[in-house]
């Protein structure tokens, strides 16, 4: 079945776009069959700011290892502690 597509408008703002697919089936304007999985490679995941106590011994030992590996040393904790969730995880398996 050969279904006559909808022109998509042409939107002033995102906002208007929003609102416009908000009230309209998408279907009448693309076929489905054409669509392809979008991919986003540089999107960067959402993050959220928290407060962590750490010994100052630990954040002193923290920052020497960054400054050895030339990354700032909230970085290297992302990492170190990424790294340790990730083994736990797989060991948990």
């Amino acid at each position: 079945m050969n279904k006559k597509l909808k022109p998509v408008p042409k939107f002033k703002s995102e906002d208007e776009e929003r609102d416009f697919w908000a009230v309209h089936d998408t279907t009448e304007y693309f076929d489905s069959v054409k669509m392809v999985r979008a991919r986003f490679p540089n999107l960067k995941p959402s993050t959220r700011t928290i407060s962590i106590r750490l010994p100052e011994s630990l954040l002193d030992k923290l920052r020497i290892l960054a400054n050895k590996r030339d990354v700032p040393y909230q970085s290297l904790l992302k990492i170190l502690l990424s790294e340790k969730v990730e083994e736990e995880l797989h060991h948990a398996k």
